[in-house]
């Protein structure tokens, strides 16, 4: 059979034309395989930074419970609802704060655009706001363990939302945004920035330190000094203080490794600092401590709060080292304070525990971070220092303004008749349990 000769011509044109245009067509597809391929990667680790930050937030704000429990088991039974609503209404006044003032003077960011603007890259910036703001409402449940048993509730609650909208962002930002040129100064001046990668000082230190000042103003509980002699108010569940502790503990992990806020950044380094900080404090708090309950279960707190500035740039023994001092110090610290100095009524501890310890942990950050201790360098010991200190000053005037302000306008603390009752039927009008 003979093909139609015209038929043949067009046809092998036909070829000619595919074999020249394959080519062209082939480089063109790949190109478009390799841009999807790059799209869905990206795509693909966007949502995973999100899921990873959120896990974080959720680690940190289970971490909360932790706080409320701590202080239900340290304070007398009269006032064990008193703590756990003072925790929980605490968490949402700071959100709001946070949310409409706090965020914005840190960072600069508003809310107050579309949600499409707000949903892009997969909403990782809203996540990445859930996860700082776990961080501020940390500082009124610290705030709350030092003046448990004689606060009044709503002018606490008015102290927590300015702490958080103004004193606390004010620091974070200058720490972790460079706003008003401090690292920028410490930069030029010693070589290095003030380092505090996950809150020593920005977070601890500013809530132990804040609390200082709350603690001072309001005085001691009714009771607490007789003949210049303390009189111990024995911890009412110890169960309950455990449980706070352990909490406290796993969530810290979220705390610490998670504030890395991508997953390529994290640190198999920062979770096992925090590991080895956190047994340093726990053996040095039982022995220092006398096996005293109390004292060994604030131990992996101490640690854990003295090695958040300079976990991802010690070595594991310095964070040993870092967390043994600072279950010492919270041990030898809050017995001084409680038998020094008559006024500061510290329930929980909470000065030695986050103030002290994180003042700690800023300096450690810049002694066991060097190279010639084990650690990664690239740190200045004076900028720890000096970024410290500001951290201190900022949050113990702020604290003093904030409740000094509120003390004379509405006053802070309950009547001795209210305290004598105790905050629970004074405030919520019931008891921890259904006799009560």
């Amino acid at each position: 059979m003979h093909a139609d000769p015209f038929f043949c011509t067009n046809h092998g044109r036909d070829e000619v034309k595919e074999r020249h245009a394959a080519p062209y067509n082939s480089n063109e597809a790949e190109s478009d395989t390799i841009v999807e391929v790059n799209s869905a990667v990206q795509s693909l680790m966007q949502s995973a930074n999100t899921l990873f930050i959120l896990l974080g937030a959720i680690m940190v704000l289970a971490m909360h419970a932790g706080f409320a429990f701590l202080e239900v088991g340290t304070v007398r039974h009269k006032n064990q609802v008193n703590a756990l609503v003072k925790i929980m209404t605490d968490f949402g006044v700071s959100t709001l704060a946070y949310f409409f003032i706090g965020y914005h003077i840190a960072y600069g960011t508003s809310f107050f655009v579309s949600a499409t603007q707000l949903t892009a890259s997969n909403g990782y910036d809203l996540v990445k706001f859930f996860f700082l703001l776990t961080f501020a409402a940390a500082v009124p449940a610290i705030v709350s363990g030092g003046i448990a048993e004689r606060a009044r509730f709503y002018p606490i609650l008015l102290a927590s939302t300015l702490t958080v909208a103004f004193i606390y962002p004010f620091f974070e930002g200058m720490a972790w945004h460079g706003n008003y040129g401090l690292q920028d100064w410490l930069q030029h001046k010693f070589g290095a920035q003030f380092h505090d990668f996950a809150g020593s000082v920005v977070v601890h230190a500013v809530g132990g330190w804040v609390a200082l000042g709350a603690i001072l103003l309001l005085g001691p509980r009714n009771g607490r000094y007789r003949g210049g002699k303390v009189v111990a108010f024995a911890p009412s569940n110890i169960p309950f203080l455990a449980l706070g502790s352990w909490i406290l503990t796993v969530g810290w992990f979220g705390f610490n490794v998670m504030s890395a806020q991508t997953l390529d950044s994290i640190s198999g380094l920062v979770a096992v600092n925090s590991l080895m900080a956190m047994v340093g404090g726990i053996v040095v708090a039982m022995l220092v401590g006398r096996r005293d309950p109390g004292f060994i279960h604030n131990g992996p707190l101490a640690g854990l709060v003295a090695v958040c500035a300079g976990s991802d740039l010690m070595h594991p023994i310095g964070a040993l080292i870092t967390g043994g001092i600072a279950g010492a110090l919270f041990v030898y610290l809050f017995e001084w304070a409680q038998n020094r100095m008559p006024k500061l009524d510290d329930v929980l501890g909470v000065w030695p525990l986050h103030g002290m310890c994180g003042v700690w942990g800023g300096i450690a950050a810049g002694i066991f971070g060097q190279k010639a201790l084990g650690g990664l360098g690239g740190i200045s010991f004076m900028s720890q220092l000096l970024g410290t200190l500001t951290g201190v000053v900022i949050a113990t005037v702020g604290g003093f303004l904030v409740y000094g302000a509120i003390k004379r306008i509405f006053g802070l603390r309950l009547s001795a008749e209210e305290e004598f009752e105790g905050a629970d039927l004074s405030i919520h009008h019931i008891g921890a349990n259904a006799l009560d």
